[in-house]
């Protein structure tokens, strides 16, 4: 059975961040809350729970990952991006978004779409979140924990532990964070292509079309 912290969501403890990044670097899978719901998550190398989170979601090969950062710092070593794109990520994160740009050699090719060879960039709004990835230094690979056949995702943090406790190794409850998905923008081509309108706003990509 996995770990369970109790973590509040305005005033982390450091101190359990702190071992949760612990098991983060000790090559484990864990869930996590960010301003969109729950979500599984893992370090980029770590190739078994990549394919934990595909098991845990019934997900194929073809499944595009997101990776989760703290902010726009490391995003020239994982995504091309040009300088259009990068002004509106800056207006645009923290916050509900997914932005999908083409991926650099730093990102494994089983994480990326395997024909455009795409990868889906996240920068979320949740305070828990934001120090995780702060004390870790790294991006995390992530996906929505949405179960096979259902059509919400979880959102109650121990009935998460309930059902796949025994299959990650740390669940981190930082309370209700809803369960909308992200709006899903394509940069690709630097002109924004909204993909799913989902949490973030999309009343500016309309603006500029």
């Amino acid at each position: 059975m996995s770990q369970y912290f109790r973590i509040h969501p305005a005033n982390p403890q450091q101190r359990l961040l702190n071992q949760a990044v612990n098991f983060l670097q000790q090559e484990g899978l864990i869930v996590y809350p960010t301003d969109s719901g729950y979500a599984l998550g893992c370090r980029v190398g770590n190739k078994a729970a990549a394919d934990r989170i595909r098991q845990i979601r019934g997900l194929g090969n073809r499944h595009e990952f997101s990776l989760v950062s703290r902010d726009l710092s490391e995003l020239s070593l994982y995504a091309k991006v040009g300088n259009s794109a990068f002004r509106l990520l800056k207006a645009l994160t923290p916050g509900a978004y997914t932005f999908i740009f083409k991926a650099t050699r730093e990102v494994p090719r089983r994480l990326q779409d395997p024909k455009r060879r795409t990868i889906g960039i996240r920068v979320p709004d949740n305070t828990v979140t934001q120090v995780l990835l702060t004390t870790l230094d790294e991006p995390l690979i992530s996906s929505t924990l949405l179960l096979p056949g259902e059509d919400i995702p979880l959102t109650d943090p121990e009935e998460i532990r309930d059902r796949i406790g025994s299959q990650v190794d740390l669940i981190i409850d930082g309370g209700y964070c809803g369960f909308e998905p992200t709006t899903v923008v394509d940069l690709v081509e630097d002109m924004p292509k909204v993909i799913r309108e989902g949490k973030g706003d999309t009343t500016i990509f309309k603006a500029e079309s």
